[in-house]
């Protein structure tokens, strides 16, 4: 790695509605909702807010069948209104509610390690290579569907490895490492590029910030080795509210955004969603190769955006970071 000269990481392009990520694209910035799924009305409330913040796509939790059919509703209010940014759809635990979001949305996130593999129960066990291989199967035969669901509809996913949720059968072989979250992102993508689905987005997330900068480069070095590129959503999990949270995302996605890591950025807060947008926008153009995305005084409007963002200069949605003056001597 050249530390001195910026060079972004060359990533496939995958398409997510009417904004593609990767390739040449800029970096996107996106949040998430946090009102319930089944109130429609309040989902698309809080969707434009994020919308005229400048989120370029949105999230929202859906828990079961119900509620990923309910984001249908969702997605025919917001293009009603005017609003045609993509739905991202957060699944756990729930394959079949993959299956029915994937008809109604832009992008769904599945968990590898709770969707197949049963939830972590912290028991020490040994699998043999046979065990384990039928295990991998398990997965494929439940995953190759659900990618023919996606395939149908233009559908992109993520695979979303969260360091707090590996899977039993990861824990006993890697143990709760940068290695077992890689080698369970890698089984996935394995299955992905055996099926010649290629609109596959990638992240690592851990609250801790030194382990997931250190395994988002592991799994990049990975990925290279078998001649995989596909883009990287970055964020740090649990981050928290305030300046605190803030900085912790700073470092965290900073670092890797230096490295030239990175295609889209979450600045997660336990805050409002829109919140969470100037605070990542200020972390991408304060990183080198951002004046291909970003202008001061721009009306920001970049290809792919589905709606005029938020303007650099209005008051509506725009937080600050607090000063920290008062901490200089």
């Amino acid at each position: 790695m050249d530390y001195f000269n910026y060079s972004r990481r060359k990533s496939s392009v995958v398409n997510i509605g009417n904004t593609p990520l990767g390739g040449e694209n800029p970096i996107r910035i996106q949040s998430m909702a946090n009102v319930s799924t089944m109130d429609t009305e309040a989902s698309v409330r809080q969707a434009i807010r994020m919308i005229e913040a400048g989120a370029e796509y949105v999230r929202f939790t859906a828990q079961g069948e119900r509620e990923a059919r309910n984001l249908g509703e969702i997605r025919k209010e917001l293009n009603a209104q005017g609003y045609t940014t993509p739905l991202v759809a957060d699944i756990h635990f729930n394959p079949r509610a993959a299956d029915a979001a994937a008809e109604v949305v832009e992008k769904v996130r599945i968990n590898p390690g709770n969707y197949v593999d049963k939830v972590k129960t912290f028991d020490l066990l040994e699998y043999t290579d046979e065990e384990y291989a039928a295990e991998l199967q398990k997965i494929r035969d439940r995953f190759v569907p659900f990618l023919d669901i996606c395939k149908k509809h233009g559908t992109a996913i993520r695979i979303g490895v969260n360091h707090g949720s590996l899977s039993d059968r990861i824990m006993s072989r890697y143990g709760d490492t940068p290695e077992g979250m890689v080698a369970s992102c890698m089984e996935f993508l394995r299955i992905c590029r055996d099926e010649n689905f290629a609109d596959v987005v990638i992240s690592i997330k851990a609250s801790n910030t030194v382990v997931m900068v250190r395994t988002v480069r592991l799994l990049v070095r990975t990925m290279e080795a078998e001649d995989m590129h596909y883009p990287l959503h970055l964020g740090v999990t649990e981050a928290g509210d305030g300046e605190d949270g803030r900085i912790k995302s700073a470092v965290g996605i900073g670092a890797l955004l230096t490295d030239g890591i990175g295609d889209t950025i979450r600045g997660s807060l336990s805050e409002d969603p829109e919140a969470e947008i100037p605070g990542a926008r200020k972390l991408h153009t304060g990183t080198p190769g951002a004046q291909a995305d970003y202008r001061p005084g721009s009306s920001r409007i970049r290809p792919g955006n589905s709606h005029t963002p938020h303007q650099p200069g209005n008051g509506r949605h725009r937080r600050q970071f607090p000063s920290r003056r008062h901490l200089r001597p």
